[in-house]
């Protein structure tokens, strides 16, 4: 018997369309908040709401440690907690290939509802479209998240202040490194898995310790150099970091040495780049290491006043070296 796939008449709104939506979205996304209508009705938050978008094309859609269904989660709710929100509630929009495995579609809504459950956010309402064949590549998902920000909870990239420690929540660069080897371009062989994780629980612990945080950024696409320089520029500030202080993972370092690659720049989707006061970082570090995505949280460096919009790394030897700027794509579709 082949293969069940998604057809043009799934996206045409008539019965194949309900059919495609009830067996494998509403099987997995229903709560009380799902709904069949326009829009959905949401009860009343109190105090600021945090609200973001995102779209995932991520190639394969599937790869060691996740799939575009939980990466699309991960990344909302981890764009929500970077502002101090607890996740609430979110859409989702699917844009799906004609010829696509229905099969492959049941599994990344599954991922989509564990995912989901782990952090209490709910899909509330979506869309799904089906492109003619070619026309995407495999499966695009769009999403839209709402977030209840904490009491006390003031986080931007603007906010940055010498003085602060620069902390990581786990080693860097393991979901890029993960998506070039799922490619299969270099023929190298590693079971490096993704870092992909639903961070509010990580954000959660830390404002346990402290509201007193100044900066929580995820690490995608551009990696934790990247954000850096970033967060350089934005708040008129200096960084600089300690080489040897950098969490890799040890297959991630044999890739990159292979082929020249800096750990730094490639992506990451469940790892924390935070500015705090640096008589709060220890505890802060302490408490991360107790989570379940940041037990090799580390301090990597400190905020400075000099060097203004730049990142100084300072090597293993003791020598300073500017940290080159990224330019351009490292790595397309990496979410």
């Amino acid at each position: 018997m082949s293969e069940q796939t998604v057809t043009l008449a799934h996206g045409a709104g008539g019965r194949q369309t309900s059919e495609l939506i009830e067996k494998v979205f509403k099987a997995h996304f229903s709560n009380p908040e799902f709904t069949a209508d326009d829009a959905a009705v949401l009860p009343k938050i109190d105090g600021r709401l945090g609200f973001t978008t995102d779209g995932f094309i991520v190639s394969p859609w599937k790869f060691n440690g996740g799939n575009i269904g939980k990466l699309s989660i991960c990344g909302t709710v981890n764009d929500l907690s970077c502002m101090g929100a607890r996740p609430k509630y979110m859409t989702c929009a699917f844009v799906i290939e004609e010829g696509f495995s229905l099969s492959a579609l049941e599994e990344i809504a599954a991922a989509m509802e564990k995912t989901a459950a782990e952090v209490g956010i709910k899909i509330v309402a979506g869309d799904t479209k089906v492109a003619g064949k070619g026309q995407v590549d495999g499966v695009f998902i769009t999403t839209t998240g709402i977030g209840e920000i904490v009491e006390g909870a003031d986080t931007s990239g603007k906010y940055a202040r010498p003085g602060d420690a620069v902390i990581v929540t786990g080693d860097v660069g393991r979901h890029g490194c993960t998506i070039l080897l799922a490619r299969d371009t270099y023929g190298i062989e590693s079971d490096v898995d993704s870092d992909c994780a639903p961070l509010w629980g990580t954000v959660e612990d830390m404002l346990s310790v402290t509201k007193d945080i100044h900066v929580i950024c995820d690490a995608t696409r551009g990696g934790v150099g990247t954000v850096l320089y970033e967060i350089a520029e934005q708040s008129g500030v200096g960084i600089a970091l300690d080489q040897t202080a950098i969490p890799v993972d040890e297959r991630v370092k044999g890739v990159c040495g292979l082929l020249g690659l800096e750990p730094l720049y490639l992506a990451c989707e469940g790892r924390l780049v935070i500015f705090a006061p640096a008589d709060k970082a220890e505890a802060i570090v302490d408490k991360l290491r107790e989570g379940k995505y940041s037990k090799n949280a580390a301090i990597i460096g400190r905020v400075t006043e000099e060097n203004k919009g730049r990142v100084i790394l300072e090597t293993e030897i003791g020598t300073q070296t500017i940290l080159p700027q990224p330019k351009g794509e490292l790595l397309p579709r990496i979410c």
